[in-house]
């Protein structure tokens, strides 16, 4: 007899599969169901950080790095070097790694001096003993290699990463984290009901303002509509209309706006600030604190699935509140002939 499972051979690779309309599909299940007069709410947009499974890049990590992946494809092309420095590119490295310490900052320094200068040489050895045929397949990670260990302090474009080449270097400014490696990722809910209408992930950093064009197209994918109003903070300051849609951010109110008009808009971006706490469950609770994909493709899907699967969480506690409630009215019908049951709140939001 044959195992069913021996007959189930799972996708080599998985996420290239599904790819990210596959992944930008689930979201729209996930938001279809919900009433469709969700879609009619006021949006709210932020951008994040999602962080990539990278180590904190240093110059010895980096050129470290490079000399291993150099002795791999020499032993995979059969080709033999002049040394494999399989011994001493560890002690630089643990040398290196003590630039904080006062007594051990200059032998430290002198420690990455020579790290770079060993790669180097283990490079343009390697380059030297290929021929057409083995280079081929090794293009890009040379290339890579080569810009890691020529790149200076002050460059723009650098590399932080010889496996994840694109991961970009974003300030933080917090204390206990300055810098976050990694790729810049917009969510976009609904006001009031918090279903998260969009997720795209950002390549290169741009400027929060710069992704608003991005962000609409996604919601007309996904709910068939473009917002009329869009909220989002400081960090979007710039154009205020795109086509029907109006940006709306914090700023002092004109002398002629009236005191509904006021407060109108203070209750909006009170409501605006609602999406840190929703961006903090997609951290804490839907794996978005840690892209453990590779590549582009696989930021897009890691923040496209963790949104789909807040949906699906919020729109089982939407289920659960539902059945509790009608348990509870049930029960004082049968038990205590009170008809002041607890109403479901979420009715109210027309969320079913």
């Amino acid at each position: 007899m044959v195992c069913a499972s021996c007959l189930i051979r799972p996708h080599p690779f998985p996420q290239k599969r599904i790819g990210k309309k596959g992944a930008e599909s689930l979201l729209k299940l996930s938001v279809d169901l919900f009433h469709p007069k969700i879609k009619e709410e006021e949006v709210v947009v932020d951008t994040t950080v999602q962080e990539k499974n990278i180590t904190f890049p240093t110059d010895a990590k980096l050129t470290k790095k490079v000399i291993d992946t150099c002795r791999k494809i020499a032993n995979k092309e059969d080709i033999s070097l002049r040394q494999s420095y399989i011994r001493t590119a560890p002690d630089l490295l643990r040398q290196a790694s003590n630039r904080k310490s006062p007594r051990q900052k200059k032998k430290a320094v002198k420690a990455t001096r020579r790290i770079r200068t060993i790669g180097r040489a283990m490079l343009r050895d390697l380059l030297r003993k290929m021929n057409d045929k083995q280079l081929k397949p090794h293009v890009d990670t040379l290339l890579n290699a080569t810009s890691i260990l020529f790149q200076q302090k002050y460059d723009k474009d650098k590399i932080y990463s010889l496996h994840e080449p694109h991961v970009e270097c974003i300030a933080k400014g917090k204390a206990h984290k300055r810098y976050e490696f990694g790729t810049k990722v917009s969510i976009a809910k609904t006001r009031d009901s918090g279903v998260i209408l969009g997720a795209l992930a950002l390549p290169g950093n741009p400027y929060d303002g710069h992704t608003i064009d991005v962000v609409l197209k996604q919601l007309k994918r996904i709910t068939g509509t473009q917002p009329d109003i869009l909220i989002a903070d400081r960090g979007y300051r710039g154009e205020k209309d795109f086509g029907k849609t109006q940006l709306l951010t914090p700023s002092r109110p004109s002398p002629d706006d009236t005191e509904y008009k006021k407060r109108k808009q203070r209750k909006r971006f009170r409501k605006r600030a609602g999406i840190e706490a929703t961006i903090s469950h997609l951290k804490q609770d839907f794996r978005l604190g840690r892209c453990f994909l590779k590549g582009e493709i696989g930021d897009q899907i890691n923040v496209t699935l963790s949104s789909a699967t807040h949906n699906l969480r919020k729109w089982i506690r939407f289920r659960l509140e539902l059945f509790f409630n009608l348990v509870y009215k049930t029960h004082n019908n049968m038990f205590c002939g009170n008809f002041n049951y607890y109403t479901v709140t979420l009715l109210s939001k027309t969320v079913f």
